[in-house]
C-alpha cells in the first residue's frame, strides 16, 4: 500500500500524517482479497510444475548430462524471472534430489558456461551454448 500526499495538500497536514480515522478505515482483509483476486493466474506455478518433471527425466534417463544442466538451468531463470522463492529447494523437489546436489549442477552448468551469472541475484542468462543444446534436443528458447 502507497499513501501519498494529495494534490494541493498543506503542509502542515501532510508532515503530520495520517489520523488514527483514516487509519480506522482501512480493511486489510479486503486490501489482501482484492490483491489475490488481481494477482496474476497461477498457471506458471503448474508450468514449472510440468517442466520440473520433464528435467527430472533427462536426469534419470541421461545423468548430470549437457541437456539436463541446460533445461535445469532454463527452468531455474525462468523461475527467478518471474520472482519464485526458493529456488534452489523447489528444483530439488521437481528432481527429486537434495538442494545442495541442485546447487552444485547449478554451479556446474554456470562453470561448464550454459548460463551468466548475476552478482548477488539468482537467475542469469542463458548462453548462446545453452540455447544450441536446447535446439539440439529440440526446445525452443523463448530468449533465442
Amino acid at each position: 500500500m502507497t499513501i501519498e500526499a494529495a494534490t494541493g495538500a498543506l503542509l502542515g497536514d501532510v508532515a503530520r500524517g495520517i489520523s488514527t480515522t483514516v487509519l480506522r478505515g482501512i480493511n486489510p482483509a479486503a486490501a489482501a482479497e482484492q490483491a489475490q483476486a488481481s494477482a496474476p493466474a497461477q498457471e506458471g506455478v503448474t508450468d514449472f510444475a510440468h517442466r520440473g518433471a520433464a528435467v527430472r527425466t533427462f536426469l534419470e534417463r541421461e545423468g548430470v548430462s549437457p541437456a539436463y544442466l541446460v533445461v535445469l538451468v532454463s527452468l531455474y531463470k525462468d523461475m527467478a524471472d518471474r520472482g519464485a522463492k526458493s529456488l534452489v529447494r523447489d528444483l530439488a523437489a521437481f528432481v527429486d534430489r537434495r538442494p545442495e546436489t541442485v546447487k552444485a549442477h547449478l554451479k556446474q552448468a554456470r562453470r561448464d558456461g550454459y548460463l551468466t551469472t548475476v552478482a548477488g541475484k539468482a537467475g542469469g542468462e542463458l548462453t548462446a551454448k545453452a540455447r544450441g543444446v536446447l535446439a539440439s534436443i529440440g526446445i525452443e528458447s523463448a530468449e533465442g
